[in-house]
């Protein structure tokens, strides 16, 4: 089984590696060879395959084609610009969203015209194609509405992802991941980071700043998660998909109130005193205009699980990242 990463240096990369070097092998077959692809070059982890590591951008004339010359045949497309930076540098989201996505899959079916190669690919989307005006509950079916540049890229790659596996030209799933929360490391360029840092500054004895109102609702998953949602998508019989080859991921609705009271249960009230509130009418906007809870019996019928509970995720946190703990105050 031979893998491309492309996105790898980033965190959900990291860790996806991380998993694949402990499994050792994918849909019963096992791992020969990882290509790690990013606009930096990934650092090369100690496993007992080949590992090619490539500093890369995608929407660059022969970059997809010289990646998938190596006809992987497994496939995860990570990389992207975040939403928060994607809406301040609209010339550099679309590059990077669309184009890079774009010469990939375009890279992929010149390639099958040389001779056969339908790889499976597992392509990363995000619950931001949603927008304003939304039901309470959203479904797969409910049609695609982004508010934002981000939302509007990926929205545009999962039809694409549709339209080229309806033609054979790879296999393809696309997976809708919630936010991300708690994203280890430090704060990122998203409009969604403060979800993280408000629960992970406070846990190692740092401020954080909360820009929006503690009754914000929003769609969550841990990256352990995320990391078991990628893996899943690897191996399952994408048939039952039909047209619909795009999944919200299941994930757990919670407002930021939800989260700061988890937070109390587990760290207590020192860490939740660590929460400054300052309002950002930019940040808020563009919050406003997502999605707050989803029908995700879809994935769920076909394997994919979330967590239940926001103490849940702050406990797979600690878990996963020992280091970004203090004294658990049960």
């Amino acid at each position: 089984m031979k893998i491309l990463i492309t996105g790898a240096a980033g965190m959900i990369g990291r860790k996806l590696v991380r998993a694949l070097m402990r499994s050792g092998k994918v849909r019963g077959q096992p791992i020969r060879r990882l290509i790690l692809a990013d606009i930096v070059a990934p650092e090369a982890p100690d496993f007992d395959v080949e590992i090619e590591t490539l500093a890369t951008d995608l929407s660059q004339p022969g970059a997809a084609e010289s990646l998938i010359a190596q006809r992987p045949d497994l496939i995860f497309h990570l990389a992207a610009i975040v939403s928060g930076e994607a809406e301040a540098d609209f010339e550099k989201g679309y590059r990077v969203n669309l184009d890079g996505t774009r010469a990939l899959f375009e890279a992929i079916r010149l390639a099958g015209r040389e001779r056969p190669y339908v790889p499976r690919l597992v392509f990363t989307s995000s619950i931001v194609v949603f927008g304003n005006p939304l039901p309470p509950v959203i479904s797969d079916s409910h049609c695609l509405t982004p508010l934002t540049s981000y939302g509007t890229q990926k929205a545009i790659c999962e039809l694409l992802l549709a339209d080229y596996s309806r033609h054979g030209f790879f296999d393809g799933i696309g997976i809708r991941l919630p936010t991300i929360s708690i994203r280890p490391g430090k704060p990122n360029k998203a409009a969604s980071g403060f979800f993280s840092s408000i629960l992970r500054e406070p846990l190692i004895g740092e401020e954080a700043i909360l820009p929006v109102s503690e009754t914000v609702r929003h769609w969550f998953a841990s990256p352990r998660a995320a990391i078991g949602f990628l893996l899943h998508a690897a191996e399952i019989d994408t048939r039952p998909l039909g047209q619909l080859r795009t999944l919200t991921m299941p994930g757990l609705s919670a407002t930021v109130g939800d989260q700061i009271e988890a937070l109390r249960r587990v760290a207590g009230d020192e860490a939740v005193r660590l929460i400054r509130r300052e309002p950002d009418s930019d940040i808020a906007a563009i919050i406003a205009g997502w999605p707050q809870g989803f029908d995700a019996r879809r994935a769920e019928e076909l394997g994919f699980r979330g967590e239940t509970s926001f103490e849940d995720i702050i406990r797979v946190h600690l878990e996963d990242e020992p280091e970004s703990r203090i004294a658990e105050h049960n």
